[in-house]
């Protein structure tokens, strides 16, 4: 049996869910994450900023459109040390102005992904996964992509049959 890791970025507190912003106690993709963890036993891993975006969500978005419009790598805490073991990533992340938080292209340099499988799920509000597929195996080269699971995250805990089906 392989190893399998679920890494995600996550954002709880005030988002943007069906047209209006609302706080959330968990952010919806550590909701998908938790499924999959759930479903396949694989360890977990939250990509969590050194330093977080800003609370307020409209400030936050312009942080994050900063850091993209930069290309800034920023840092994350309690990295692993190794990830060689594992063989299949599910790699989850939110819609960020088209493609994967800033922080999510951190991880994927940090690592080899050589010979991995990485099965990429992305939560957004109609914005589906924009250009994060082809970023992440241009990110990634040497590593088989998997066509990303796009999970609506006002939806998502009504998402477990999809993303059932998909892993």
């Amino acid at each position: 049996m392989s190893k399998e890791l679920v890494a995600y970025f996550s954002r709880k507190g005030e988002n943007y869910v069906n047209g209006a912003i609302k706080s959330l106690d968990i952010g919806n993709t550590e909701v998908a994450a938790k499924m999959i963890g759930d479903m396949t036993g694989a360890d977990m891993f939250q990509i969590e900023p050194v330093k977080e975006y800003n609370p307020d969500y409209n400030i936050c978005i312009e942080e994050a459109k900063r850091d993209k419009g930069a290309n800034i790598r920023p840092e994350f805490k309690h990295a692993p040390d190794d990830i060689s073991a594992y063989e299949t990533i599910y790699l989850g992340y939110p819609n960020y102005w088209g493609t994967m938080p800033m922080h999510v292209w951190t991880f994927l340099e940090k690592y080899d992904f050589t010979g991995k499988t990485i099965k990429p799920f992305c939560t957004h509000e109609g914005s589906d996964v924009g250009s994060s597929e082809q970023d992440i195996k241009t990110l990634c080269p040497d590593a088989k992509v998997e066509r990303p699971l796009s999970i609506h995250g006002a939806s998502v805990n009504e998402a477990k049959d999809a993303i059932e089906k998909w892993i």
